[in-house]
C-alpha cells in the first residue's frame, strides 16, 4: 500500500507527464481548468496559514506545471490533507484531454 505522500508524488508526475504530451492546440483549451486547480491549491494553502489570498498569475501553458509544483509544495508546507491533495491531482489529470 502506498502512503499519501507517495500518492501525491505519483499523481503530480502523472499530471505533468500528461500535460507535456499534449499538443499545444489540445492543451490551450485546458489552461483555464488547470489554472483554476492551481489557484484552488494556492487559496487552500493561504487560508490554512492565515494569509491573504493572492491570484496566481497566468504565465501561459509552458509555466503552468511549474506553478502546479509550487502550489503542491505550499499545500504540503501548510500541513493540509495529503489524501485530498492526491484526489485533487487525480481529478485534474483525468480532466485533461
Amino acid at each position: 500500500m502506498t502512503s499519501p505522500d507517495q500518492q501525491v508524488g505519483t499523481e503530480l508526475e502523472r499530471v505533468v507527464r500528461r500535460w507535456q504530451q499534449l499538443p499545444l492546440d489540445r492543451a490551450l483549451p485546458a489552461v483555464p481548468t488547470v489554472h483554476a486547480a492551481v489557484q484552488a491549491l494556492a487559496d487552500g494553502a493561504s487560508d490554512a496559514q492565515g494569509l491573504p489570498r493572492d491570484p496566481v498569475p497566468d504565465l501561459g501553458p509552458a509555466v503552468l506545471m511549474d506553478q502546479l509544483r509550487v502550489m503542491v509544495y505550499d499545500w504540503r508546507a501548510a500541513g493540509l490533507d495529503e489524501d485530498e491533495l492526491a484526489a485533487r491531482l487525480t481529478e485534474l489529470r483525468r480532466s485533461l484531454p
